[in-house]
């Protein structure tokens, strides 16, 4: 029997610490950049966290991000972040390798959690990436919980 205790983020604290560090800001890259960092040092299996920017239509750019270098320019049309930015859905890949169309940032990257990140007028900002060199890495309830924050971070976000 397996007595191992599995390693999950400390939702509370995480949430409070972006809470504390974005009161009152609207700048959609401070924000992203807040994020990242924070998410980044407080989730155990994300080994690459950051943005990536809409900056034309059907366009995505870097953003702020943590760990090594990322893909500078993805289309909505390719890899998880493109589908994500495309769909508007929550993509949760265990295992990107069985991804049609992955696009390979990192050769060690295993697993992939990408969310969208809107306005509270419904603007699409962005996607957050989070990369794993962990298989199946994200949980449901990583994804319940990032949703929630990144809705209540860009709320008012510009």
């Amino acid at each position: 029997m397996n007595t191992t205790t599995p390693i999950t983020p400390d939702y509370v604290a995480l949430a409070a610490s972006i809470r504390a560090l974005t009161h009152g800001e609207t700048d959609s890259v401070a924000l992203m950049a807040t994020l990242a960092c924070e998410i980044h040092h407080g989730h155990p299996f994300s080994d690459w966290t950051g943005f990536y920017r809409v900056v034309a239509p059907e366009l995505l750019k870097i953003g702020p991000y943590q760990g090594g270098h990322g893909c500078l320019v993805i289309p909505f049309s390719r890899g998880v972040c493109g589908a994500c930015a495309r769909t508007g859905q929550v993509m949760n890949v265990p295992d990107v390798e069985a991804f049609p169309d992955h696009i390979a940032c990192s050769s060690t990257t295993r697993s992939e959690l990408v969310l969208p990140v809107r306005n509270g007028a419904g603007l699409l900002l962005g996607v957050l990436d989070l990369d794993s060199n962990t298989p199946a890495a994200f949980t449901p309830a990583d994804e319940a919980f990032f949703v929630d924050l990144l809705a209540e971070v860009f709320r008012d976000a510009t």
